[in-house]
């Protein structure tokens, strides 16, 4: 079997995520959350489950197409309430099938770039699994381990990224 080519940046699109693709996206979330990949919440995924995480407390949601198909996601919403909101706490999704293929790395970039237009002046992620392979990128673009929570997931910990993202 041939390998699948991999698509070139400009092949990608990347923009907001109006309601009408809401479900979409679910399918998408929840095809992560049905193999513990990535995200703490339990399957099967809810609903209501999904519009906690991506719909209602969200300052945005960006979406990365590729020849009209969602491959991957992310949001931006404030982390902590009043004096703490400048910070904005993220979540990315890829499919399965299109990771290690220059898709997450443009989720995340354009999450850098485009963060200080909602006011953000810091992207924090608060439960990145120990064994998550999206930790390289993360590091490689900036992102710093500030913190371990010890056993979060069992037998697993999860670690607390920071990275500042305007007035450098």
């Amino acid at each position: 079997m041939a390998a699948k080519p991999v698509p070139e940046p400009a092949d990608i699109d990347i923009a907001p995520i109006a309601p009408a693709g809401h479900l979409e996206l679910y399918e998408l979330f929840a095809e992560v959350v049905s193999r513990g990949d990535g995200f703490p919440q339990l399957p099967p995924l809810s609903w209501t489950v999904f519009d906690e995480t991506w719909v209602r407390p969200v300052t945005v949601v960006v979406g990365a197409r590729l020849c009209g198909n969602l491959v991957g996601a992310y949001y931006l919403k404030a982390n902590f309430p009043g004096l703490g909101s400048h910070i904005a706490n993220a979540g990315y999704v890829v499919a399965l099938g299109h990771r290690r293929r220059g898709v997450g790395r443009k989720l995340v970039g354009d999450s850098i770039a485009r963060a200080p237009s909602f006011g953000f002046d810091a992207i924090q992620f608060n439960f990145v699994f120990a064994d998550n392979p999206a930790r390289s990128l993360y590091e490689e673009m900036g992102f710093e381990v500030i913190g371990r929570i010890p056993g979060a997931l069992g037998d697993q910990d999860a670690l607390i990224y920071w990275r500042r993202v305007s007035g450098e």
